[in-house]
């Protein structure tokens, strides 16, 4: 069957009214930070109490042109020497000379936190904010990445690979809330308010091994783990996939089950932050299940994501 870009639009608009139940969210209508309204002081004196042999692991991955990342998305990097290229004379009579450099790339690439204008429904974003109204191409008037505060909290590593005694989780593999129950009963861990949560799978080991596979299916997050872990109150939802959900995606029954639903859940449904292609190897090495999370991203104003390192102490 044969849709035209009219009735495709009719449809979306269709989908977004049907749910509309999801907007204003619980911070109000003006709330642009979603579940980082979650954080408090006394869960970051909490989670630092996690800190008891200082060893700090960094969880990000390092960029270059050939990351696989979701098409169109790349990454080029330019040195230069600006106006004194191939020049030892440099500056002044200390003969300074320089280097600087210029990223040309997607932001969505390498290890990244999807910011609330990211996914949307139909023309709708997060709180029922409008395309139309928000977002520019010099930039989105709301939601971008600067209005998310630093988050330091409890991470949760939720070890799947372990769980399923495998090293690398098969992709199309659906995280739901029988599942999450299930590893964090094994794990010994409880999932709180104002955690980030971050799952293993292996896929990451993948990335240079058979990058072609690595981007293009995973296993993830399933709808239903999706609604389990936001009404559990976590301030993101991690993994070291690119996609964080389940790919190929879950079907409604015999039906198809959409595309990138979960990132809709997550984002625009109800204010919660995505983490995705996370360095858990470490961690899941050395069963580090329950952490002090730092993250600081970088705050491009009016950004939808942002490329981030962030660490983990224990």
């Amino acid at each position: 069957m044969r849709f035209s870009i009219g009735a495709a639009a009719l449809m979306l608009g269709s989908l977004a009214l049907a749910q509309s139940n999801w907007y204003p969210g619980k911070w109000g209508p003006t709330d642009e930070i979603g579940s980082a309204n979650y954080l408090k002081p006394e869960l970051v004196q909490q989670a630092a109490k996690l800190v008891t042999g200082g060893k700090v692991y960094s969880l990000g991955i390092s960029v270059n042109t050939t990351t696989p990342a979701f098409p169109p998305r790349t990454c080029s990097l330019y040195i230069v020497q600006p106006g004194q290229t191939g020049s030892a004379a440099g500056l002044g009579p200390t003969h300074t000379t320089y280097n600087d450099d210029i990223l040309n790339c997607w932001t969505g690439i390498g290890t990244q936190i999807d910011g609330l204008g990211h996914i949307g429904v139909g023309d709708l974003y997060y709180n029922g904010n409008k395309w139309g109204e928000f977002a520019t191409m010099g930039g989105l008037k709301k939601l971008g990445v600067e209005k998310i505060p630093p988050i330091v909290t409890r991470g949760v590593l939720l070890d799947m690979a372990a769980h399923l005694n495998t090293d690398v989780v098969k992709e199309g593999t659906a995280f739901n809330q029988a599942e999450i129950e299930a590893v964090a009963k094994k794990q010994g861990v409880e999932i709180r308010q104002g955690d980030v949560v971050i799952f293993h799978t292996g896929w990451l080991s993948l990335i240079d091994k058979d990058p072609k596979r690595f981007g293009s299916v995973e296993p993830g997050l399933g709808r239903e783990g999706a609604r389990y872990l936001v009404s559990k109150g976590v301030v993101a939802v991690g993994a070291d996939t690119w996609g964080l959900e389940v790919i190929p995606f879950e079907k409604d029954g015999d039906k198809d089950g959409g595309v990138f639903g979960v990132h809709q859940i997550l984002l625009p449904m109800s204010g919660t932050y995505i983490l995705e292609n996370i360095n858990t190897a470490e961690l899941a090495k050395d069963k580090a299940y329950e952490f002090l999370f730092v993250l600081g991203q970088n705050k491009y104003e009016g950004a939808v994501q942002s490329m981030i390192n962030p660490i983990a102490i224990r």
